[in-house]
């Protein structure tokens, strides 16, 4: 009994150890659909308790002991008694924006959080962050300071990894009508204003739906995967320096038509991307193997639309599929004969649509 101390301080001194236990293990999305994931990481179960739709974008902020305290879509923010926040109403995310919000706490104060949140198609709303403070209204918290313009136009992509101090949080977005990825320091002094940018890769450019589809961190934060929906239709890896923001070496992977949800194996050896087919095609999943070049179809939906994918605690990603009752779900995705489930986990009677919640990459 005399360890648990001493097991305590040091999730206090890593915080970056303490953070990726349970602070992920709520998931929040689709039609008032959500997941509750266990702690010895095995399968989740389907929360009912959710009062949010959104058609694309989520993010969920809980405990280090995985408990509940709040959730968005990027324009409306709940507490954890599921009831919109007195000051939560007005964000300028948009619930149809790929990656519409992101929660970043406060490296400085367990008490203090930013909402990132990014428009949609390209529009003049830009990437934006609103401060909440969890001490407000009798500790169900409310939003202190809304939408402070970072940058705009900005493509509906959006991502956050812990920095290489074990801190601070480096979260980037990508310009509009540009080939610059900019990364914006979160410190205990708060958000810097000045981003680090990365001219590099694609043009994010053309009408407005082209700025469609997911960013996402590898586990270990050295790579940092985009999809460009259209009329690129290419999933793109580049490296990311975690102590300096920068964005380097780009490989791309092409054609791949409505290319939108990107995510890692746990292993970080193999990318995921989902793709709908022009037009809203065949709707199919697809491996990258990052070490030999190697692309396969690991498997299609019956889905006339498959969006976001996330991976879970339990390693598995799961896959949202536009107004069902089931997610999809990769099994073994570290392996090249990784398995795809179609009807993967049923929802409890609740509906996803093309999202999934959005987290912090938390290198080990």
């Amino acid at each position: 009994m005399k360890r648990l101390p001493i097991l305590a301080l040091l999730a206090l001194l890593l915080p970056g150890a303490a953070l990726a236990q349970r602070e992920q293990s709520v998931w929040l999305f689709g039609q008032q659909a959500g997941l509750s994931f266990p702690a010895d990481g095995g399968t989740p179960t389907p929360l009912l308790t959710s009062k949010m739709t959104t058609y694309e974008g989520s993010a969920v902020a809980t405990n280090q002991q995985g408990q509940l305290l709040f959730y968005t879509n990027g324009e409306f923010v709940f507490n954890r008694q599921h009831q919109v926040m007195p000051n939560g109403r007005k964000l300028m995310g948009s619930n149809s924006s790929t990656q519409s919000a992101l929660i970043v706490p406060d490296p400085g104060s367990g008490n203090v959080f930013y909402i990132f949140t990014v428009g949609a198609q390209g529009g003049p709303n830009g990437l934006r962050y609103s401060t909440l403070d969890m001490t407000r209204d009798q500790g169900l918290g409310d939003v202190v300071r809304l939408n402070a313009l970072l940058v705009s136009p900005v493509a509906e992509k959006l991502a956050a990894v812990r920095h290489q101090n074990g801190r601070d949080v480096w979260v980037v977005a990508h310009r509009w009508n540009s080939s610059a990825f900019v990364s914006f320091l979160v410190t205990p002094d708060g958000v810097q204003s000045k981003p680090v940018i990365s001219n590099i890769g694609s043009m994010h450019a053309g009408p407005g739906r082209n700025a469609i589809g997911a960013m996402k961190f590898a586990p270990d934060g050295r790579k940092l995967a985009v999809a460009l929906w259209r009329e690129a239709n290419k999933y793109e890896v580049f490296d990311f320096d975690r102590s300096t923001g920068q964005v380097r070496n780009v490989k791309s992977f092409a054609p791949y038509p409505e290319a939108y949800g990107v995510e890692f194996s746990a292993d970080g050896s193999k990318l995921y991307g989902s793709s709908n087919g022009e037009g809203g095609g065949q709707a199919q999943i697809y491996q990258f193997d990052l070490q030999t070049g190697k692309a396969a179809v690991i498997g299609k939906s019956a889905n006339r639309k498959v969006g976001s994918l996330q991976r879970g605690p339990d390693g598995n990603i799961y896959v949202a599929r536009e107004d069902n009752q089931f997610l999809g779900l990769i099994q073994n995705p570290n392996a090249e004969a990784a398995k795809y489930l179609d009807d993967g986990l049923k929802l409890g009677g609740r509906r996803s649509k093309l999202g999934l919640p959005n987290f912090i990459t938390e290198p080990e």
